[in-house]
């Protein structure tokens, strides 16, 4: 191939200096049709085809091929065709008798020619995007999966991140709560994936339709939703983008925390701390985009939204209710009645009518038990048979002075001391657990053994006044015999005499 060097010459020779074209061919001994071809381009084009290259063996078989690329559009990404599988398939199906390169090339080409291309696009002030990410981390001394809510605004680029427990209605809704709390206002809009939190179905013409919580969390904060096309990432890119930024930078190396609140205050001041960046092709910092961003967010409502997720149920036989799996203790005296179950992050709360009966912290372990030992007291009181046995009870660990009172009453009462000790136990449904405490060891320490003491005692504590106790119905404690002083003795005292 002839260099730009004897191009130049070449076109210099003969449209400056005049010379022909059979002269120049002569002078620099190339062809006069390369003399002609240097004249009409100022570098070497290099190879050039006239035509598409034939291929006799594959040509026959390309429409089979781009039948099978169509159809694997369908289907999921890793139980598409390899290149391999096409050559083994057109050899094995149609009897190609060809080689694999040549096929492995068209597919290569192909599938290039079918990647899809995007339009830059420009972000205006006001909006967000939100998305889920996974990572792993150390809470409380256990390696768990994360599950971390983010929301960006493409605008400034800022950002709000927080870990839970679980991908879950409530933690949607309370990653709004908390990201709105955050940026101390609300989004014109938000655009979200397909999510099934908050799209509950995808209509032939493409309406979406809502799911109620999600149509609850918009009415209260009244901002506008977007999706993006089923299955294209690149529709939230900015957020897609913001989750990786947050695994690679928030979350490496392994985050380690006593718990998800002390996790998420450092996910908050990693937020604040990016707030100083300035990115590429932007002359100012993300925290000064966000003020222009903020200027078009909407005022917040007086009261955040009530993050929960909620669900009848039935308390079954057994003084429970199931919530996700976990059965949750309510009182035995609501026994088969129909529950409204409000689950939230952190916590489960119960309740019957108006009333809220149960309240306990949220376990994500499956198929766990959480009790409450108060709320099967008034039954035990009846079944006192089964104290030692009651499921309920266990890991209970209370102080020993109680187990240092069961003692003394089954001493004293046998049977019935039980029954005693299980109405000392709803003293706690009443009164502080110090209180009843403080009750216990100075019903102990005067050897009052049994219920109505003990209650009287922890009254008398929290009403400050002096205990009068009755120890007539104490018959075990000893009794002192007080007798007549006679005149002898005291005047036998008087002159010092021994009596």
């Amino acid at each position: 191939m002839k260099g730009v060097d004897l191009y130049g010459r070449v076109r210099y020779a003969v449209q400056i200096a005049g010379i022909s074209r059979r002269e120049a061919a002569r002078r620099f001994g190339i062809d006069p049709r390369t003399v002609a071809k240097m004249l009409t381009f100022s570098v070497p084009p290099g190879y050039r085809r006239s035509g598409p290259p034939k291929r006799p063996k594959l040509d026959p078989f390309v429409g089979i091929i781009d039948q099978i690329l169509k159809e694997d559009k369908g289907r999921p990404a890793k139980q598409r065709h390899t290149s391999k599988r096409i050559f083994e398939r057109l050899r094995d199906e149609h009897g190609y008798g060809g080689g694999i390169t040549i096929v492995k090339d068209y597919v290569r080409g192909r599938r290039l020619r079918q990647r899809e291309v995007f339009v830059p696009l420009r972000h205006d002030p006001g909006h967000a995007q939100v998305d889920f990410g996974e990572a792993l981390g150390v809470i409380d001394g256990v390696e768990r999966k994360l599950h971390f809510f983010a929301m960006d605004l493409p605008h400034s680029d800022a950002c709000f991140v927080q870990a839970y427990p679980a991908e879950t209605t409530e933690a949607f809704c309370e990653g709004h709560n908390a990201a709105f709390r955050f940026f101390g206002k609300v989004p014109l809009s938000i655009l979200y994936d397909n999510t099934t939190l908050a799209v509950a179905r995808i209509l032939g013409d493409g309406t979406r339709q809502r799911t109620r919580v999600f149509s609850e969390l918009q009415s209260h904060y009244l901002f506008l939703d977007r999706f993006g096309r089923p299955g294209k990432g690149n529709d939230k890119g900015k957020v897609e983008g913001l989750v990786g930024h947050i695994r690679r930078n928030f979350l490496v190396p392994m985050p380690r925390a006593a718990s998800y609140d002390r996790l998420n205050e450092k996910l908050i001041d990693d937020c604040r701390c990016r707030l100083g960046d300035r990115l590429r092709g932007h002359g100012e910092t993300i925290g000064g985009r966000l003020i222009r961003d903020l200027a078009a967010f909407n005022s917040l409502p007086p009261a955040p939204y009530d993050a929960c997720e909620k669900r009848a149920g039935r308390v079954s036989s057994l003084s429970l209710v199931r919530y996700r799996g976990t059965d949750y203790s309510v009182p035995t005296a609501y026994g088969y009645r129909e529950v409204l179950i409000r689950g939230y992050v952190d916590e489960v709360v119960i309740s019957c009518g108006a009333d809220i009966i149960a309240r306990h912290a949220r376990s994500y372990e499956r198929e766990d038990f959480v009790f409450d030992p108060l709320h099967y007291l008034a039954l035990l009181e009846q079944k006192t048979g089964a104290l030692d046995q009651a499921a309920p009870l266990a890991g209970w660990h209370l102080p020993e002075e109680f187990a240092t009172l069961r003692r003394l009453l089954e001493a004293r009462m046998g049977k019935p001391g039980k029954r005693e000790f299980v109405q000392v136990l709803r003293l706690l449904e009443v009164f502080r657990p110090d209180d009843v405490l403080a009750g216990i060891r100075e019903a102990i320490g005067r050897g009052v053994i049994g219920f109505d003491a003990v209650k009287h005692l922890v009254l008398c504590r929290i009403e400050r006044r002096p205990p009068r106790l009755d120890l007539t119905v104490y018959p075990y404690l000893p009794k002192a015999t007080v007798a007549t002083t006679s005149a002898r003795s005291y005047m036998d005292l008087l002159s010092g005499v021994a009596s």
